[in-house]
């Protein structure tokens, strides 16, 4: 017997998100991420990890090479962390207009 599908959530704790998108390599570094005031949520600084974030929301995080920022727009939530291709269908990354 099929059983039926769960939809995905539509709201997650920020650290969680950070995580399952790949962001980090534990929850604790990525709730560290989010403490530490290095993540934005809709341009407002944020220093919870705990805040939450929604489909549509714009994140200033700092880059992989910590010495600029990335801009994300949050897509779709996950359930669990999954394969790095699948982590990359959570976000779009929005180029910097110059």
């Amino acid at each position: 017997m099929k059983q039926p599908s769960v939809p995905s959530p539509t709201a997650q704790r920020l650290d969680l998100w950070l995580l399952h998108a790949r962001f980090g390599r534990s929850r604790s570094a990525c709730a560290q991420m989010a403490t530490g005031g290095q993540v934005r949520i809709n341009r407002q600084r944020v220093t919870k990890a705990h805040a939450q974030v929604h489909i549509g929301d714009i994140l200033t995080l700092p880059a992989p090479d910590r010495k600029t920022v990335i801009v994300i727009r949050i897509i779709s939530c996950a359930e669990r962390r999954q394969s790095a291709p699948l982590a990359r269908l959570l976000y779009e990354v929005i180029p910097e207009s110059t």
